[in-house]
Parts: structure tokens; C-alpha cells; sequence
């Protein structure tokens, strides 16, 4: 199914629009000319000019509003050669002033007294607030600003990454943006068939993990014994952060297409007695990478078990996203370091002759699934790896596994590893059928949130510590 989603992002055009029509005339009329879409060179001089005209702050708040307000209209009618240019411009010629900055570290590096040192202290806090910083915060100022801010970072992220004007803009807006973060202010929804359909349009344009494939599949997604969870900020109301989906079953659920299934009759959710988070999606890519906190499962948790004394039992069922991205490429060398001889006697039964490694890429590569003797043979050395890389591959002390990383910095444990549970185009080339199973603990949350982020000490189950043997 596909949903026109233009209109989701041109709300912050008709936002931005009536702030500068709001503004007193006056201010308005100070505005003049038109910019091409491609924003040439003629353009470019009267934009840039408009933007110092910002930084310098002249005319009070009123005209500041409609300066910032005129830049955000230009932007957002921009084709995207114009907002490559826009950015370029903002990032290149708003920098920080290297000789004042320099100048007030020589006077931190050689105060000789503590009030000297705050002096230059507070002029160095002043000095690394950039131009282009300045603008931003404007930017912030005008009526949804802030998620104007978040589609810019969006623009930017898709843009050359090697480009450092680029760089250092993209760089300001995560640090403006980060500054609004806190759990405190965030607000929790539940989401149901009757929500407006705007938001439910959202669910199903931002559902990442499981594509919602119809009303019908969303509307089985909503039943009685399903739940839906959305996360909002103060500052964008209208627009969901993080949705996360939860079906209330028996015992704990191993395989995505069972628990999905359409035919399948709804379940009594007062019988229920796990909570299984089988879908959790971030919505906003200008927000990657800024920290939403640690605990929003157990916000989820919380609520669940305020109206639902029965469940005992939260977990996930959790996708492997980066499994055959870190694995294929060990098995195209030929690296069997990771293989039991059972596993590579097993591999040459299917292959004889060949290196184990080429041979079970070889395999992967395949419609494999499907065949019951080599679902057999590949199950145990696969399962042995997703467990290794889950427990062993790390980015810093961090699991590699982004999915993971988020499961275990929220204060989970590595609980199962499911094999054949997600058998769908996405599972098979991605974790070649493998999810996890991530349990939460409601007694134990705190403490394996602590000691995964403190120490990167992984929490792991008896069955995934026989998977590593």
C-alpha cells in the first residue's frame, strides 16, 4: 500500500507560512524578492546577505521572526540542488571566529587568578557560538521550528558526508536538537483503530521492521489482543518519534509470521501472560543518533502492567539487522575461524570440495529455507555465529548490533535466539532467519542497564552461553 507522504513534511511549509503572515506588517514588508528553486548565483547574493542580516539581530524580535521566517520559507520551496547550496552557504560562510576563540583560550591558558579564568571562560562560551548557530536558534524561534530543524538535519544526512561545511552544519543542528532531549519530555500515547487517521497514515508510513502491508494488516495490528505505543515530543505534538507495537500471547513468541498472521483469531488479553514488543521504529531520521533515554520500554512496561495484572512476562521479538551484513563478507574470504569441524564436516556435506566459508555463503545465497536437510545442517554453526555476534562484536564497548545495543542499554537481557523465525524476504537476507528473543527483567532492569553501559557487560541466558560453546 502506498500512502502520498509529501504532505506529512509539507506541514512545516504551512506552519512556517503562517508565522510570517502573523508577523506585524511592518516586518513583513521588509521582505521582498523571489529565489529560484535552484537558487543560482544572483540568488545566493541577496540569500546570503538576508542571513547576515540574522546574525547581526538589527530591528528587535519582531524582525528577526520575519527574517528567520523568510530563510525557512526560501528553504522548504528549495529543490534539492537549492538546499544543497542553502546548507553549503550556511556551513561555509557563518563559522566560528578562529582568532577570537584563539584569544580567549590564551586568556583561560594564562589567567592567574579564578576570575580571570571565568572571564575568559564566559568569552570563550561566547566566542564558539558560531554565526550559523545563531541562525539556527532563530530557526527554532518560529512555529514549528524545531521540526523544521529535524527535516533539515534529515537534508543534511543524505548529503556527501565528506564534505566538512556540511559536516560542521549537520554538526550544530544534532547539538541544537540533543539540547531538547530529555524524558521528561517526551509524552506517551497509546494508539488504537479509532486514533486519527493522520497518525494511523504515519504508523504505516514509518513501520521499518514489518511492513504493514493494508488497512487490514493495521487494523489486525490494533486488535483487542495487540497494543500500539507512540512517543511524542512537547515540541513537535503532531509528530511521532518512536512507535513501538506489542502482542499480548501465551509463553513467548519465536516466530514473526505466526505472530502476525491475519487468520489467526484474536487472543483474550486478560489470559495473555507475556507482552512480547515485536516492532519498534524511530520516525525521524533528522533525530539518528540523539539519545530519546534509556528506559522507554520500561515506560511501556509500566503501562502495560497498570491495566494488565496478568502479564508476567516482557520480551521482544527482535530482528538481527546487521548479521549478514558482518558475516557475509567473513564467509566471501573463505574465514573459517569461527566453524567447529562438525560445523565444516556439516557445510562440505551440502558442498563437498569447498571451503566451508564459500560454501555457506553460497547456500545463503540461495531459497534455502525452504528445504528441510539444509535447514538442518546450517542451523547450528548460524545460530553458534548470531550468538557470537551478538555477545563478542562490539563498536567500542557497544554491541554492534543496533537493535541489540538499544535492547541492552534499555536493561535487557539476551534471553533466546529463535532460528526460522522470520522467514520473509527481509529476514532470510538480513539475519538469515534469525530473531532474538531480549527479556525484560522488571527486578533485574536497572542493574542490567548499569552494567551493560558502565562496563559493556552483556546479560546472556543458559541457552545463548551453550550457543557459544
Amino acid at each position: 500500500m502506498r500512502i502520498d507522504v509529501t504532505r506529512f513534511r509539507r506541514a512545516s511549509i504551512v506552519n512556517l507560512m503562517r508565522t510570517w503572515r502573523g508577523l506585524k506588517g511592518t516586518a513583513r514588508h521588509a521582505i521582498k524578492g523571489k529565489v529560484d528553486a535552484e537558487l543560482p548565483k544572483e540568488d545566493m547574493e541577496y540569500l546570503h546577505r538576508r542571513m547576515i542580516e540574522c546574525v547581526e539581530g538589527k530591528g528587535g524580535e519582531v524582525s528577526a521572526r520575519a527574517r528567520s521566517a523568510e530563510l525557512g520559507h526560501i528553504y522548504m520551496h528549495l529543490n534539492k540542488k537549492g538546499r544543497e547550496r542553502f546548507l553549503k552557504m550556511l556551513g561555509r560562510d557563518f563559522n566560528l571566529e578562529n582568532e577570537r576563540v584563539i584569544s580567549h583560550l590564551e586568556r583561560f591558558k594564562n589567567a592567574r587568578s579564578e576570575q580571570e579564568r571565568l572571564s575568559a571562560e564566559l568569552g570563550l562560551r561566547e566566542a564558539l557560538n558560531s554565526p550559523r548557530l545563531q541562525i539556527l536558534r532563530q530557526f527554532n524561534t518560529l512555529s514549528d521550528g524545531f521540526k523544521f530543524l529535524v527535516d533539515m538535519r534529515t537534508d543534511l544526512l543524505a548529503l556527501n558526508k565528506n564534505d566538512i561545511y556540511l559536516q560542521r552544519l549537520e554538526k550544530d543542528i544534532k547539538f541544537l536538537l540533543r539540547s531538547f532531549f530529555d524524558i521528561g519530555l517526551l509524552n506517551l500515547s497509546e494508539i488504537s483503530w479509532n486514533s486519527p487517521a493522520a497518525l494511523l497514515e504515519k504508523l504505516i508510513r514509518y513501520e521499518a521492521v514489518h511492513e504493514i502491508s493494508s488497512w487490514a494488516d493495521l487494523k489486525n495490528r490494533l486488535d483487542s489482543d495487540r497494543r500500539c505505543f507512540a512517543f511524542f515530543h512537547n515540541k513537535m505534538p503532531d509528530e511521532p518519534l518512536i512507535f513501538i507495537e506489542v502482542a499480548l500471547v501465551k509463553g513467548m513468541a519465536d516466530n514473526v509470521q505466526v505472530l502476525l498472521d491475519q487468520r489467526s483469531p484474536a487472543q483474550d488479553p486478560e489470559e495473555a501472560d507475556t507482552a512480547i514488543f515485536y516492532s519498534i521504529n524511530n520516525t525521524q531520521r533528522g533525530l539518528t543518533g540523539i539519545s530519546f533515554g534509556n528506559f522507554l520500554i520500561k515506560w511501556v512496561v509500566a503501562e502495560l502492567s497498570a491495566t494488565l495484572k496478568n502479564l508476567k512476562v516482557f520480551a521482544t521479538l527482535s530482528p538481527v539487522p546487521g548479521f549478514r551484513k558482518w558475516l557475509d563478507p567473513l564467509l566471501q574470504k573463505g574465514d573459517t575461524s569461527l566453524f567447529s569441524q562438525p560445523d565444516i564436516q556439516a557445510i562440505n556435506r551440502l558442498r563437498p570440495g569447498e571451503n566451508a566459508g564459500h560454501g555457506l555463503l553460497e547456500i545463503l545465497n540461495r531459497d534455502w529455507p525452504k528445504d528441510e536437510k539444509t535447514c538442518g545442517i546450517i542451523k547450528q554453526p548460524l545460530m553458534g555465529f548470531a550468538a557470537h555476534y551478538l555477545v563478542h562484536e562490539k563498536k567500542g564497548q557497544n554491541a554492534i548490533d543496533p537493535v541489540a545495543h538499544f535492547h541492552l542499554s534499555n536493561g535487557a537481557c539476551l534471553e533466546r535466539i529463535n532460528w526460522l523465525a522470520d522467514t520473509s524476504e527481509k529476514g532470510i537476507r538480513e539475519s538469515a532467519t534469525v530473531m532474538v528473543n531480549y527479556l525484560y527483567k522488571l527486578t533485574h532492569i536497572d542493574d542490567y542497564h548499569e552494567a551493560y553501559t558502565d562496563d559493556g557487560k552483556i546479560s546472556i541466558s543458559k541457552q545463548v552461553k551453550d550457543l557459544l560453546k
